[in-house]
């Protein structure tokens, strides 16, 4: 697959569809970090509504919330134990309705994340497999099988979890003897769905049917590479970790348990159920290599959209950036499809401190206290310019809460208060993903940085945290949240996500160039400066935007990103 960079467009928009989810910026609430309403110390659905206002006044166009089912929270709520109702935790049914509502008032979205791969081991499912025996129809649900070796006592193939350690637990039978194992590509509190069960496809298809009613407007697909594995399991033969999904020299589709042919057929079956509802998008959170695999899953009949984690992982080298974007612009636009730009999630280390890291360092699963700590002021310096720039660029954008605060990693989290078992399973040999799951600060002065009424949170926020207080922030000129909200309204005013982008001739080898044009508009010049030497604009050129001040020649400096108008 390939396209000449001069002419990377954002795909049209189909005939006679708003596609709102083409351009659209949507900001990922992970529920229990974002606000808490009731003092416990931990997020609550209330308390996103409370603070919708602050979305609004950003300038997203929806958000995306992050596990709020019935869960023991093994895996933050990726652990879903009832996918029709709210844990307590978290609130109500009528809170859902009450957000979803609220939303719609100030022009939001709502999309929810869904969690197909896997249940949790306390999911009625899963119960009355436990209780059914080998062979019932309730354990053909799950991927149980018998192990290998003279009494079953080895596992059924050699594959390990992402999490570290087996990808098999064995269970114990109805009659207290040792008997067939499950599959569990996660925690072993999450026991992987057989997807060739027509009953699981058919759920699935209702529950997405449960939330369309109920009026959301969307869903982010977790794990949506897993589902189908590959016929017989067969043996894989190497490990594997939160790091190999997506990387280059791992086809993915090589390893029997990823981006299996099944998982098309699944997603064909869920656009049909999105597109009755008429305007909904259906993302997907692949990790998939290579690119040609991924745009497999945007076919006009498949999912709407797909992150591109190539560009999150991208070193912070200009050519590296380029070669990103142009393969991301080519790969969905290969299918019809938009990009889907992202820099930070619940899962990674935060960009405003992962871009501090050694250039060619290993993305790392958390930072400790023993860990070399990165430099906080290089990493916002360069997380505002990486924001800037992919704000410029067409497709979609998705933001983690608290990026519009330049908010870093925790990176000094005492480990008795981890709670990822990534962290667990592991031995400690991983700092896991606590880091990044840190509740947001709202208010500088106020117990707990404002997350709670009592103060209390369920993670403790480091004393740094106050200083990226968004009070601290707001109306202030320079500050991380207010360069957001110009970014924001002017990519909305200038048409950004629409565009059509054309590399720039003329810069240096560590330059980002590109001119992004509108469907009606004027080209904007985008310019990110990755060296060590100043980049002049061209003559006459009118700097909308930058993340950083310019040098008293009006040049870009390093680690900077600015939008110029030169029409």
């Amino acid at each position: 697959m390939s396209l000449q960079p001069e002419t990377l467009d954002a795909p049209d928009r189909p005939a006679g569809t708003a596609a709102w989810w083409r351009t659209a910026v949507v900001y990922q609430v992970y529920p229990r970090s974002f606000a808490d309403s009731t003092g416990d110390g931990v997020g609550d659905l209330p308390g996103v509504t409370a603070r919708l206002d602050h979305l609004a006044d950003l300038g997203v166009d929806g958000l995306w919330l992050s596990p709020m089912y019935v869960s023991p929270m093994a895996d933050g709520g990726y652990d879903v134990a009832d996918y029709r109702d709210v844990d307590p935790l978290f609130g109500t049914l009528a809170d859902v309705d009450e957000l979803v509502a609220r939303a719609h008032e100030r022009g939001l979205r709502v999309v929810l994340d869904l969690v197909p791969n896997h249940t949790s081991d306390e999911h009625a499912w899963f119960r009355a497999a436990l209780a059914a025996g080998p062979g019932s129809p309730e354990r053909a649900r799950y991927l149980f099988r018998d192990g290998r070796g003279e009494r079953g006592e080895q596992p059924p193939n050699d594959w390990r979890s992402v999490f570290g350690g087996e990808a098999w637990t064995r269970v114990t039978e109805p009659d207290g003897t040792p008997g067939q194992w499950y599959l569990h590509l996660f925690d072993s509190r999450q026991p992987d769905l057989d997807w060739t069960s027509a009953e699981v496809r058919e759920e699935f298809h209702a529950v997405l049917r449960y939330w369309l009613d109920r009026g959301v407007d969307g869903f982010r697909i977790d794990v949506a590479h897993g589902l189908a594995k590959a016929e017989g399991l067969p043996d894989h033969g190497r490990d594997h970790d939160l790091l190999d999904a997506g990387r280059e020299d791992a086809p993915t589709h090589l390893a029997p348990m990823w981006d299996q042919e099944g998982v098309h057929e699944v997603y064909r079956g869920w656009r049909r159920v999105a597109d009755a509802y008429g305007d909904r998008v259906l993302i997907a959170e692949a990790w998939v290599q290579p690119p040609e695999r991924l745009a497999r899953y945007l076919r006009p009949d498949e999912l709407h959209l797909a992150f591109a984690f190539a560009f999150l992982d991208t070193p912070w080298r200009a050519g590296d950036l380029r070669a990103a974007v142009t393969a991301a612009l080519a790969t969905t636009g290969a299918v019809g499809a938009p990009a889907t730009w992202v820099l930070s999630n619940h899962d990674v280390v935060r960009h405003t401190t992962r871009l501090a890291l050694p250039v060619d360092a290993r993305r790392p699963i958390g930072i400790r206290a023993t860990d070399p700590q990165p430099d906080e002021a290089l990493g916002l310096r360069r997380g505002r310019a990486a924001s800037l720039l992919m704000l410029a660029l067409p497709g979609a954008a998705y933001l983690y809460q608290g990026e519009e605060l330049g908010l870093p990693e925790h990176t000094a989290l005492p480990d008795e208060v981890r709670q990822d078992p990534a962290f667990f399973r592991e031995q400690g040999r991983v700092a896991g993903r606590d880091g990044c799951r840190v509740p947001l600060p709202w208010e500088a002065g106020a117990p707990g940085l404002g997350f709670s009424p009592s103060g209390r949170t369920w993670l403790p926020q480091p004393e740094s945290f106050a200083r990226f207080a968004a009070d601290a922030q707001r109306g202030v000129a320079g500050s991380t949240l207010e360069l957001y909200r110009a970014a924001l309204r002017l990519r909305r005013e200038l048409g950004l996500g629409a565009g059509r982008l054309a590399w720039a001739e003329g810069f240096g080898a560590d330059v980002v160039a590109a001119h992004v044009t509108a469907p009606d508009g004027a080209p904007v010049l985008v310019v990110a400066n990755l060296g060590p030497e100043p980049v002049a604009l061209p003559p006459g050129a009118r700097v909308l935007l930058a993340s950083g001040a310019l040098d008293e020649a009006g040049r870009v400096p390093q680690d900077v990103t600015a939008w110029v108008s030169v029409g």
